[in-house]
C-alpha cells in the first residue's frame, strides 16, 4: 500500500513563462496525472474591477472565482480515479494519458495566482514557481491575443506589478517552494528539469521517506 496515494504539485509563476505548456508535457509523461487550469476559473469581464486607468484588474485573486476551483480540486481529491477534466479547448491534449495502478494519482495545479490563497496553499505537496525576466514575458505576452485585448500599458502598469507584489507576498510568507524553474530555458531542458524532480519527490512521498 502507497504511504502516499494522492499528490498534489502546483505550477505557479508569471504571465507567459510557459506554466501550461510545462504543465501539459508533464501530465503526458506522468501516470495517473490530471491537471487543472487557473484560469478557466476567471469571472466575467463584468464582475471584474477596472481601475482608474480603465486597466482591468485579471491579476488579482478576486478576478477569480476560487470557490469554484476549489470545489474541482477537492472533487479531484475525494475521489481522482473517477475525476474528470474540465473542457478547455486551449488546453486539449494529443496523446492518452498513462495510468498505473501501483502509482499515485498526481493532480497538477497550473496557475499565475495560487502560493496566497490559503485553501488552495494547504492542498500542495510540492510547489513550483516559473520565472522569466521583465523584458521576455512582455515580449511574449506582446505575441498572445487576450479578451478583453491589453490597452497600451496595461503590461507596465498592472500585470507586472501585480506579479511583483504577489511573489513578495510568497515571500514573507515563508511558502516553500521547490527550486524555481528559469522559464528562459528551452522547452525540452525545462520538462527534464521539471520531470527529474517531481519523479524523485513523488517517489519519496509515496514511499513515505
Amino acid at each position: 500500500m502507497l504511504v502516499k496515494e494522492k499528490i498534489v504539485i502546483g505550477i505557479s509563476g508569471v504571465t507567459n513563462a510557459g506554466k501550461t505548456s510545462l504543465s501539459l508535457r508533464l501530465q503526458k509523461a506522468l501516470p495517473n496525472c490530471k491537471v487543472i487550469h487557473q484560469d478557466d476559473f476567471f469571472k466575467p469581464p463584468e464582475e471584474v474591477v477596472v481601475d482608474s486607468n480603465g486597466f482591468y484588474q485579471y491579476d488579482v485573486i478576486t478576478a477569480l472565482n476560487m470557490d469554484a476551483m476549489m470545489n474541482v480540486v477537492n472533487a479531484w481529491i475525494k475521489d481522482p480515479s473517477g475525476f474528470k477534466e474540465l473542457p478547455s479547448e486551449s488546453h486539449i491534449t494529443s496523446q492518452p494519458l498513462q495510468y498505473d495502478p501501483d502509482a499515485p494519482h498526481i493532480l497538477l495545479i497550473e496557475g499565475f495566482l495560487m502560493y496566497t490563497y490559503r485553501p488552495l496553499l494547504n492542498v500542495f505537496d510540492l510547489r513550483y514557481l516559473l520565472t522569466v525576466p521583465f523584458d521576455e514575458a512582455k515580449r511574449r505576452r506582446s505575441t498572445r491575443v487576450y479578451c478583453p485585448e491589453d490597452p497600451p500599458g496595461y503590461f507596465e502598469g498592472h500585470v507586472w506589478p501585480m506579479y511583483l507584489e504577489h511573489k513578495e507576498e510568497i515571500r514573507s510568507l515563508g511558502v516553500d517552494i521547490e527550486p524555481y524553474l528559469d522559464g528562459t530555458n528551452p522547452p525540452d531542458e525545462l520538462f527534464r528539469l521539471a520531470y527529474d524532480d517531481i519523479s524523485a519527490k513523488v517517489r519519496r512521498l509515496s514511499s513515505g521517506v
